[in-house]
């Protein structure tokens, strides 16, 4: 399997216009009175109407057909180990999968699966800086993928974490998947990260392989880590009363995932919309597991929270992209000027009697993917994963 040394730069101009719906990732405006947007150097650099928009001399024009278009989804939580092969299921070609589901970006909660994975302080830390340096160096089929998550072992000092730090690690992979799991230790390792600038998080639930632990609240709310991983398990999820505590007293991102409970899921929503905590929310899909890949996971999810749910699927769209992107400081997710142009077309299935993408997700099914871009080049030209899209958008030039 062909992969690419580092990403392929997009060269000239994109212009993607008769775009039917624009979701823009963001809970702020979810969707957009625009029908064309205009990219170049990778970023977009101009949202709108294409009749107030220069769009002359454009190398690539894609027809959207009245589709929809949205942000290339950020699953915010994966287990990466080296380029795109996971040993969780001995399968290839998982991150490639995952782009035609529209994942654009993945970030790493630790490089778990790695076989023979070391848990001293030495080996771990450096796991974690040869992933980070590993997928920097290389965009498996132009997915961005930020590894290199740290598990935290105990033997792990501030200066470990300040040397990760120089050498460009920026997350912290689950507490609870090494051997910190007491309430004290969590929020020092914690406490270490957040100085050094790397994003942390922590496993929420009962144990997900040998070897991990069952975390529940008490150790959750002592950590304050930026993540509470899978709120709705992973895939075992805590009761509702912990989990309640949890929502109701942390100010840090809330994730739900794909390979959890999705009873717990639906009730993590909508407790999280009662307490005015909308804008915590994130989502992931907790893959490769050992339910296996999902390359639809993330459309799944969101499916689920706004069939069920009685999300808004336009703002669950965003709990996958624009929230995911606040939380890691990370540049995609949003449609708007100066944004990574990674950008998913969309529309009902085939069969559906549903009006449009956003119709389809309410009603439970998922949207057909007829194009998947990032850094402003076209990727796939059509899903093969997800059902042929009611209305296909095209390359015109």
């Amino acid at each position: 399997m062909a992969l690419a040394a580092g990403p392929e730069k997009q060269q000239g101009r994109l212009v993607v216009r008769n775009v039917g719906l624009m979701l823009s990732g963001s809970l702020e405006a979810p969707l957009l009175d625009a029908d064309c947007v205009v990219a170049e150097g990778g970023r977009i650099v101009a949202v709108g109407h294409a009749r107030d928009l220069d769009t002359d001399g454009a190398r690539v024009v894609i027809d959207a057909k009245g589709a929809a278009l949205a942000p290339g989804l950020i699953d915010n939580h994966v287990h990466t180990v080296f380029g795109d092969w996971t040993p969780r299921q001995n399968q290839l070609g998982w991150i490639e999968s995952c782009l035609n589901g529209g994942v654009t970006t993945m970030v790493s909660a630790g490089e778990v699966h790695l076989p023979g994975r070391p848990r001293d302080p030495v080996g771990a830390k450096a796991l974690a800086i040869v992933a980070r340096k590993a997928f920097a160096n290389m965009h498996p089929h132009g997915v961005t993928v930020i590894a290199g998550a740290v598990i935290p072992e105990r033997g792990l000092v501030e200066a470990d974490f300040a040397e990760m730090a120089r050498a460009g690690v920026c997350l912290m992979g689950e507490i609870g998947l090494g051997s910190i799991i007491e309430p004290e230790e969590a929020r020092e390792v914690v406490g270490w990260a957040r100085r050094h600038g790397i994003s942390s998080c922590i496993h929420v639930g009962g144990p997900s392989v040998p070897g991990s632990s069952y975390i529940g609240a008490d150790v959750v709310l002592a950590a304050d880590a930026d993540v509470c991983s899978h709120i709705n398990g992973g895939p075992t999820s805590l009761d509702t009363a912990q989990l309640d505590r949890i929502m109701e007293a942390t100010d840090r991102a809330v994730e739900i995932i794909h390979n959890g409970n999705p009873r717990t899921a639906i009730h993590a929503l909508k407790t999280m919309l009662a307490l005015g905590k909308e804008h915590q929310l994130t989502l992931g899909t907790d893959a490769p597991a050992g339910s296996g890949v999902q390359p639809l996971g993330m459309l799944r999810t969101i499916s689920l929270l706004s069939s069920l749910g009685g999300a808004e699927p336009a703002r669950a769209w965003a709990y996958g992209s624009g929230n995911v992107a606040r939380v890691r400081g990370l540049d995609s997710g949003v449609i708007a000027p100066g944004r990574a142009a990674d950008l998913v077309l969309m529309d009902r299935p085939q069969g559906s009697d549903s009006a449009d993408a956003l119709g389809a997700l309410s009603a439970g099914d998922l949207p057909g993917i007829s194009i998947v871009i990032t850094g402003g080049v076209v990727r796939v030209a059509r899903s093969r994963n997800t059902p042929p899209a009611e209305r296909a958008a095209v390359v015109s030039s």
